[in-house]
Order: C-alpha cells, then sequence, then structure tokens
C-alpha cells in the first residue's frame, strides 16, 4: 500500500499534461474585405448568409465591435500586431509603399510560433514588411479581387489543418466583399440579388434606383462569402477538430461606399465579429465595444503564449460568459489616408455608449476622398455590370436638409464633429456647436487627448504632423508610392518611442 499514493501522483500528473496538451486550440481567422455588419444574423434583412449566421448563433456575436482605422493595411496590421496603426506604423496602403515603423513588432504568428503553433495564411497579408510576418504557410498570396479558383481556399485550408496534429493558427482571407462587385462567379451566390430585392445602407442617408444595383451587387458578394465561408467550416469539421478550434470572422472595415471605408463614421468602422470556442463560450450577443485590438491578447492568452506588454487591446474572456464583467465605456479609433495625396487627411475619434467626437487635423479643409469616393461609386469597371447611371450629386441634392448638410460637413469637417447615436445612429446632425452638449464636447475632448497621450500620437507634435502632411502630399502616383523611400517611420517613431 505503501507505493499506491507515488502511483496515484503519476498518474494524475500525466492526465494534467495530456489536459493541457489538448487545452492549447487551434486558431483559425477568417477575414472579408470591405464590409460591415451586412449579415442576417446583425438583422440584415436583405442578407444571404446563413453559415455565418449559424456561426453566430453557435458562439458570441459582438454587436458593437469596430476597427482602429477603417482602411485595409491598417486594418490588418492592426489586429496582427495588437496596435494601433500610428503605434506599429502601417498608416496607409502597402501597396503605396506604406510600412511598419519597425520589422521586429511583436505579432500574432511570431508570438504563436514561439509556443510550438504551426502558422498559415491563405489570401493577402497587405502589410510591408511581409517578412515581419513568419507564416510557415501562405497560399493565393494576391487579393484576387476578380475572384480566380474560388474552391482553393477551403482546399489549401485542408491540407493545412490535415498536415499535422499540433496546434495551428489558420488566416484565411478572402476577397468578397471588395470592389468590383461582381454580381455571380462559379455559380456563386445561385440567385443573385437585384436592384429590386435590396434598399441602400441607412447610413448613408440617400437612394436611388442605380445606387441600389451597387449595393445588390454588395450583398451578392456577401453571398459568395457566406457560401465560402461554409465551404471552409466543412473542412474543419470533417478534419474532425472543430471542438478544438476557436473560429473568429471578422470584417476588416466597412463596406466602400459613402460614409463607409476610409471615414472615421460608425459606416467605415463598425464590422461584424463572430466567435465560437465550444466548451468556452456560451451562445449570447454581446453589446460592449469591442475592437480588433483585442484579438491578439485574447489569443495569446489561449493559447497560453507570453503576453505582449503595451498592448492598448484587452483580452476577450471576460465576455465570453454572460453577466456584469469590468469592461471599457469609450473606444477611440483613426484615420490618416489609404493611398497617399488622393485620401489623406488625418482624424482621430471617440465614443461611449451614446456620444462620438471626431477631430479632424486639418479643419476647414477640402477632404479629397470625398470627391474620389462619388467617382469610383459613379463608375462603372472592374467586372461590375450596372446598367443605370449613377449621378450622386443629384441624388444626394435630392435628400432631406439633414443628410445634405452631413455631405457638405463631410467634404469639408470642422474641427470637431459630435453626435448622439441614441437619437441619430447615422451621425447626419453635429452638436459640437450646440451649447446644450459643451460638456458633453468637454469630456469626450479630454479623453481623447488622454488616449492620444497615453499611446503616444505621433501627430500631437504640430510639426510632425505638417511633416508627415508635407511628405504624404509630395506623392501623388501609386508608381511612385511603390518607390518612394518614406521617410515617415524614422521621425513618427521618435515620438512613439518616447
Amino acid at each position: 500500500m505503501r507505493y499506491a499514493k507515488p502511483i496515484l501522483i503519476l498518474v494524475c500528473l500525466f492526465v494534467t499534461d495530456a489536459r493541457l496538451a489538448e487545452a492549447k486550440p487551434n486558431i483559425l481567422l477568417i477575414v472579408s474585405e470591405d464590409n460591415g455588419p451586412e449579415l442576417g444574423c446583425y438583422g440584415d434583412r436583405f442578407a444571404r448568409t446563413p453559415h455565418l449566421d449559424q456561426l453566430a448563433a453557435n458562439g458570441i456575436l459582438f454587436r458593437r465591435a469596430f476597427v482602429p482605422q477603417a482602411g485595409c493595411s491598417q486594418s490588418r496590421a492592426s489586429f496582427l500586431t495588437g496596435l494601433y496603426p500610428h503605434q506599429n506604423g502601417q498608416i496607409g496602403l502597402a501597396t503605396w509603399g506604406f510600412r511598419l515603423y519597425r520589422g521586429d513588432t511583436p505579432n500574432l504568428p511570431r508570438s504563436l510560433k514561439e509556443v510550438d503553433y504551426r502558422t498559415g495564411i491563405i489570401g493577402k497579408l497587405h502589410i510591408n514588411p511581409a517578412s515581419a510576418f513568419p507564416f510557415d504557410m501562405h497560399e493565393i498570396d494576391s487579393a484576387n479581387f476578380q475572384r480566380t479558383e474560388l474552391s482553393e481556399y477551403a482546399s489549401q485550408a485542408e491540407k493545412f489543418i490535415n498536415a499535422s496534429e499540433k496546434p495551428f493558427f489558420l488566416s484565411v482571407n478572402y476577397p468578397d466583399a471588395h470592389r468590383p462587385w461582381i454580381a455571380q462567379v462559379e455559380g456563386l451566390p445561385e440567385k443573385p440579388q437585384t436592384r429590386e430585392d435590396v434598399k441602400v445602407m441607412e447610413y448613408m442617408g440617400i437612394d436611388s434606383p442605380a445606387f441600389r444595383e451597387r449595393v445588390a451587387d454588395h450583398y451578392n458578394c456577401m453571398s459568395r462569402l457566406d457560401s465560402l465561408v461554409g465551404d471552409l467550416l466543412a473542412v474543419l469539421d470533417q478534419s474532425g477538430k472543430s471542438d478544438s478550434t476557436i473560429v473568429i470572422y471578422i470584417g476588416d472595415h466597412g463596406a466602400d461606399m459613402l460614409r463607409g471605408k476610409r471615414t472615421c463614421y460608425e459606416g467605415g468602422l463598425r464590422i461584424p465579429m463572430l466567435i465560437r470556442w465550444p466548451g468556452h463560450i456560451t451562445p449570447q450577443i454581446c453589446d460592449e465595444l469591442v475592437s480588433t485590438l483585442d484579438l491578439m491578447p485574447t489569443l495569446l492568452d489561449a493559447a497560453g503564449a507570453v503576453d505582449v506588454v503595451g498592448l492598448p487591446g484587452a483580452k476577450l474572456q471576460p465576455l465570453f460568459q454572460p453577466g456584469a464583467a469590468s469592461w471599457r465605456t469609450h473606444y477611440c479609433a483613426e484615420y490618416h489616408m489609404h493611398a497617399a495625396a488622393p485620401n489623406y487627411f488625418p482624424q482621430r475619434c471617440i465614443r461611449g455608449d451614446r456620444y462620438k467626437l471626431i477631430e479632424s487635423l486639418l479643419p476647414n479643409t477640402i477632404h479629397p476622398d470625398y470627391d474620389i469616393t462619388l467617382e469610383k461609386l459613379q463608375a462603372n469597371k472592374g467586372g461590375e455590370n450596372h446598367a443605370a447611371n449613377l449621378d450622386l450629386d443629384a441624388v444626394i441634392a435630392a435628400a432631406r436638409s439633414e443628410v445634405r448638410s452631413a455631405y457638405a460637413l463631410m467634404r469639408k469637417p470642422p474641427r470637431y464633429q459630435l453626435y448622439d447615436l441614441e437619437e441619430d445612429p447615422h451621425e447626419f446632425r453635429n452638436l459640437a456647436g450646440d451649447p446644450r452638449y459643451a460638456d458633453v464636447l468637454s469630456d469626450l475632448q479630454q479623453r481623447l487627448d488622454q488616449w492620444r497621450h497615453e499611446t503616444n500620437d505621433p501627430l500631437l507634435d504640430p510639426q510632425k504632423l505638417r511633416k508627415l502632411t508635407k511628405e504624404v502630399r509630395s506623392v501623388k502616383k501609386k508608381s511612385i508610392g511603390k518607390k518612394h523611400a518614406w521617410k515617415y517611420p524614422d521621425y513618427l517613431l521618435e515620438a512613439v518611442s518616447e
């Protein structure tokens, strides 16, 4: 009998080690392009997204999820590094040569590899330098906006998922719903929607039959995305690894519509975020203010990896079960540019449960992206088949008074825009000049300023703002931008590092 106790201890140690090994989850991060919460599970009555709706039903749906900046490279660099664009340096598109301040910036694939994860990415990375992200596998590395060989996304995922029993981190990045909005590809969707089936998103405040053609094809892109996600999840199910996998779905930012992508409005910053983790998440809808910046600390914790010090995001685990949890009361975001000079217009913003403040760092000047966005939406190109002509100036002129005023303000923003999101969820009425909201304005100004100081926003320095403005405006063509030796990583990093 004297040997029974040591034997039992050995058995317990073995079981504990086995459970620890089993507890290290796989991670499947699914990212779509250029869409907000245009999904059925978010209450969009025009969306046809049964697979994503089922994913939401089996996990947690974050009703108020946001990105730090409504641009492709900027958003992707942020969720992979856990840092705001002004902190990591990816303040513009990779295709224009913008890049991280430092190639050794901590990121998800690097941290997960340190705890023995296999890492893979399917679809575009869109961050410079790509070498900073040590994925073991990278397939379909183009943007694939023409949507060729769409079945390869699931096929390549199947190979990677089944290649080993080691835990994996796989990021699958789909081209939908980026422009061109192609109504049907490879029979998807089976029955495309037309302008008779949809309405324009409410945050734009305008409508016309020609505009509904564009919007219908945006929804067709979302339907096709949903089918491809369904194929991917079927591959995961067939692998037998679903129960041990965290599945996350996010959009990289809002739709490429008016008051969407490339803005600090809700239509640009608000995204869908769904997370399923069997045995760890109680299916629910969460109304807390969350961000894609929260993904890195969350996943590092789930994987047992070392925390990265100084990340502005928070671990989402306290929200995985219903009940009161201590959480942030305000959320901040920003904008710099998408390309270079064509849409450079730096802004910062903060929102709480009810009120939102946007600060323009170059106030009372023409926002160059306003006319560019109108021109893009009016053009038929890249596979889009829009029969009706779209005169957006006329459509806006025919809108109600507050909407017309909102577009005029968008074209030439004042320093501050203040919105009551409870009474005015689509941000049409600027309250910044209303004395009845002076206390609200002052509170949000102070909170925004505090956040900028806490995160070492380099554009707090007027000299650095002028220097960045001069450099960006000197580069007007993408061909030059790719070759331009950007100097901003040196002079902005000085402020971030202080």
